[in-house]
């Protein structure tokens, strides 16, 4: 994807993002969100750590004895931010490159705005270039998650986009649901069809 592209649709992502965090209520705050641990408010967090500089990041690294998914939980959870300041910190992000060593802020936005947006019931679409971008990253991924290896002996085919991956039995539904099982996320598995019963996710 050209990298003016991606950037605006970085930009369009985290102020859709904070347009809907805007309106959420207490209660939808401390939703659990689809990350497993995480509620809605720990997952808009860390969407305002995307900046985070390699200094930072070191020292958060070493307080978790280096183990990622501590380190960047115990990041979010931490933060002492309110609502209105996650919301304004998300938008003052747009028109932003900065980004974090290793980061990639186009798969961390789109997939973080559905752990917020399916489990408070919220219809939230994904832009087609930027889901099969995502989708793509994802299965070229080995850490810290390494799909391709999970989904192994499937082929997993996009009804609605240009995607398909993988060789074996077929697995088909809309991109969006892809990119959310390719990330681990159960709930996309409801919008596929085919051989999902082989589908162990977190196996």
């Amino acid at each position: 994807m050209d990298t003016d592209v991606m950037w605006g649709h970085i930009d369009a992502e985290r102020s859709g993002v904070a347009d809907m965090l805007s309106g959420l209520t207490p209660q939808q705050w401390s939703t659990p969100s689809l990350c497993t641990g995480w509620t809605v408010r720990d997952v808009a967090v860390h969407l305002t750590q995307a900046h985070t500089g390699f200094g930072r990041l070191l020292k958060m690294a070493i307080r978790s004895g280096f183990r990622f998914n501590t380190m960047i939980r115990r990041a979010a959870v931490e933060e002492d931010m309110t609502q209105d300041q996650v919301v304004a910190a998300l938008r003052g992000m747009v028109g932003s490159r900065r980004k974090a060593p290793g980061a990639f802020p186009l798969l961390d936005v789109i997939i973080h705005g559905q752990d917020i947006a399916v489990p408070l019931g919220i219809e939230r679409s994904m832009p087609v270039d930027a889901a099969i971008d995502s989708a793509q990253q994802l299965w070229g991924m080995r850490f810290p998650l390494n799909p391709s290896r999970q989904l192994r002996g499937l082929s997993i085919r996009a009804t609605d986009a240009e995607f398909t991956v993988g060789e074996g039995p077929e697995v088909t539904g809309p991109i969006r649901d892809i990119v959310l099982v390719l990330s681990g996320r159960q709930a996309g598995l409801a919008g596929l069809s085919g051989a999902t019963g082989r589908i162990r996710l977190g196996a």
